[in-house]
């Protein structure tokens, strides 16, 4: 029995780890700062670096700033006085009942959920902008990622060779040392042939010594060459590892963007959003039906609105679409919840961007202080760099 279990045992499978992608690798050991070609590309990717890092960070700070609004207006609801409560309960309340009226005439099968019509509703009016944006994040994702995969192919290819060569001018070393041990054995032979038993060696001092000559030219061209495709070998790997660093901080700015957007629209493809976007347009129309109804939920939707303006909340047209959060509190804290995580995904973001910002700043000054005579032209790029950004 454990004879056919070892030979039709189900084997562990082995899980791939993807490479950390999200880690900026300098590499400044493989550049020589003495060029100045070398210098002020180093110098540039690291520019390069903050001015793409505060552009995402000026992006993520008015998100950043709409959600902490939304957050402080949950606690102003929270945090009413009793009077305030009520009257606002009892609005949030008849416009909670008269919703309930509409999906009376909704109750057919196929409907879309209320929690997804509300949701959708919420974000009606950035919804095809939301599509487009998560099918290019999707595009771009894939591309970013082929990206990577070739890039880490090339470069895992290029250290390949580059093995390969050492070894190769090793091997080089070695048959020149092999040759040259074999010529002095050879003319010591020819020596005592020649003052022992007085032959004429000449011919043979001739032979060995072209021939020894000839293997060891041929041996140094081989060494030259495979050096100088070393040096080839050694310059592209510099040039993938600073593509590398680019396409790392794109992946990373794209794989948060597109969680970010996964989370805000409660969707895992744009596909699916699409396809939840055209089932809402649908409910749209026939809900156009229900006048009545909709008038009695939007003229008590607009008292809210005035109530709540009264009770100093920032987005008071947001929380018509709230009303289950306004009556109950497991509701607001899922709401919070909800508004935390997305508020924390948006740091994040933030985070790795100063992060990124910080250290490339922190090696544009060790590079300076490393090579003083040279940080009189590192400061000119510096400055050229913040007007051109200005």
């Amino acid at each position: 029995m454990r004879f056919w279990q070892k030979v039709f045992g189900k084997k562990k499978r082995v899980i791939k780890e993807e490479p950390a992608w999200d880690e900026i690798d300098y590499a400044r050991a493989k550049v020589d700062f003495q060029d100045a070609g070398q210098r002020q590309r180093y110098i540039a990717d690291c520019l390069e670096q903050i001015t793409e890092a505060s552009g995402e960070l000026d992006k993520l700070a008015g998100e950043y700033h709409l959600v902490t609004s939304y957050l402080t207006d949950t606690e102003e609801v929270d945090a009413l006085p009793e009077e305030e409560r009520e009257s606002i309960h009892l609005i949030a309340h008849k416009i909670l009942t008269f919703q309930q009226e509409k999906t009376v005439y909704r109750e057919k099968k196929d409907r879309m959920p209320d929690s997804e019509f509300q949701r959708t509703s919420q974000q009606e009016s950035e919804m095809e902008e939301g599509i487009r944006r998560l099918k290019e994040t999707e595009s771009y994702h894939t591309l970013v990622k082929k990206d990577m995969q070739r890039l880490d192919g090339e470069r895992h290819a290029y250290e390949y060779r580059r093995q390969e060569l050492d070894s190769l001018q090793a091997n080089y070393k070695g048959l020149s040392v092999i040759f040259l041990t074999a010529l002095a054995v050879c003319l010591g032979l020819l020596a005592m042939l020649q003052f022992v038993f007085g032959m004429d060696a000449f011919i043979g001092y001739l032979i060995a010594v072209v021939a020894v000559a000839a293997v060891v030219v041929v041996l140094c061209l081989k060494y030259t060459e495979a050096q100088r495709e070393r040096l080839r070998v050694e310059n592209a790997v510099n040039r993938l590892i600073r593509l590398q660093n680019k396409v790392k901080i794109r992946y990373v700015n794209n794989v948060n963007l597109l969680d970010y957007l996964y989370r805000k629209y409660s969707t895992d493809s744009a596909a699916k959003l699409e396809k939840r976007w055209r089932q809402y347009l649908g409910e749209v129309e026939e809900r156009k039906q229900y006048a009545e109804a909709e008038a009695k939920v939007v003229y008590y939707q607009k008292q809210l609105v005035e109530q709540l303006k009264d009770c100093r909340v920032k987005t008071p047209m947001r929380w018509i679409h709230q009303v289950n959060a306004i009556l109950d509190k497991r509701e607001m804290v899922e709401l919070r919840h909800e508004l935390i995580l997305r508020r924390q995904s948006l740091r994040r973001q933030m985070d790795y961007h100063k992060e990124v910002a910080q250290n490339a700043k922190k090696e544009i000054t060790d590079i300076a202080a490393l090579y003083p005579r040279f940080s009189d032209e590192i400061l000119q790029m510096v400055d050229r760099y913040e007007k051109k950004f200005q």
